[in-house]
């Protein structure tokens, strides 16, 4: 009897286990990363030598504000993909190249972002993105 307790109780709070957080663009669905602090945001995906197909970093900022990003440091060719305050795309740097020399260039936004999301180089082709297309969040 005990150990059918224990079967229910494991089964039911299966479903209480936090998933993690997610974003879906043009239906595709990415596991993202969270940068929350400006610590996360300065180091981003800095140092990485991959990253999975469907995932992803999701940069998250207090207020919609020009952006702009740079790839020191970072190993891997990204899309970086700028959101307004409403999930709106802004803009995408597609292609952008991994910096390994002391400077860098800057990647900013067309306009004002609050959300940027990094995906591996050529999602943006691949999904067919066009500038309003909206982000879904799916955080909790």
């Amino acid at each position: 009897m005990r150990n059918v307790f224990l079967l229910i109780t494991l089964f039911v709070c299966s479903s209480c286990i936090a998933q993690d957080p997610y974003v879906k663009l043009k239906g595709e669905r990415f596991t993202v990363e969270l940068a929350e602090t400006s610590d996360k945001q300065a180091l981003g995906l800095m140092f990485r030598e991959s990253m999975p197909d469907d995932h992803g970093m999701l940069f998250l900022f207090p207020r919609e504000s020009k952006r702009s990003f740079w790839m020191k440091n970072t190993r891997i060719p990204l899309d970086i993909f700028y959101f307004d305050e409403n999930l709106a795309l802004v803009s995408v740097s597609e292609n952008t190249p991994p910096c390994r020399t002391p400077r860098c260039p800057n990647y900013p936004s067309a306009g004002p972002a609050k959300y940027v999301l990094e995906l591996n180089a050529g999602k943006a082709a691949e999904l067919g993105v066009r500038t309003g297309d909206v982000l879904e969040l799916h955080l909790d």
